[in-house]
């Protein structure tokens, strides 16, 4: 184990959160990368390991519908995306999660560490309307031990994003 905050890491997943830092400063993004010394493997751990609402924790999910055709779906960390609206917004056929090899090679990161720009080949990117709409976020950072602080404003104009209605009601919403 290495000592200091960064947590140890595989070497791709070093490559990787490198690759994020590079994207990043290239463009001089109002972003950083979090390396708290623990993994994050889901939205409440990544919480609690930054000490912030799992409202503000960003998921980004790919998705392959039958024709093959990859969308990535980001949402705040708390909603659930609903296939059936993703499917309506990016003109899918059925869509289901991509399968690790998959994510990994058309983002560049690893399942679990997506992050919400800088990936390795263009695809369609929908924003949740709820996750557009905050001030700041924490999405993957390109492995579970980073997380980047990122402006959902900036992923949009990165990644030409359409913010749409894509998930389900929250907990809150539905009482």
């Amino acid at each position: 184990m290495r000592t200091g905050s960064r947590p140890e890491v595989g070497r791709f997943d070093d490559d990787a959160v490198a690759s994020l830092r590079r994207f990043v400063a290239d463009r001089g993004l109002d972003a950083e990368l979090l390396t708290p010394n623990t993994p994050m493997p889901t939205v409440p751990l990544a919480a609690a390991a930054i000490g912030v609402s799992p409202e503000v924790i960003l998921k980004s999910l790919l998705f392959r519908d039958r024709a093959g055709t990859l969308v990535l779906a980001i949402a705040s960390g708390t909603a659930k995306v609903d296939r059936d609206r993703l499917a309506a917004v990016a003109g899918l056929d059925r869509p289901r999660l991509a399968d690790a090899a998959t994510v990994l090679a058309a983002t560049g990161f690893p399942a679990g560490g997506v992050a919400p720009i800088g990936h390795r080949t263009p695809f369609p990117v929908v924003l949740d309307r709820r996750a557009a709409a905050l001030a700041v976020a924490y999405g993957g950072g390109g492995s579970e031990h980073a997380l980047l602080r990122v402006i959902p404003a900036d992923i949009v104009r990165l990644t030409g994003a359409v913010v749409a209605d894509i998930t389900g009601a929250t907990p809150e919403e539905t009482r």
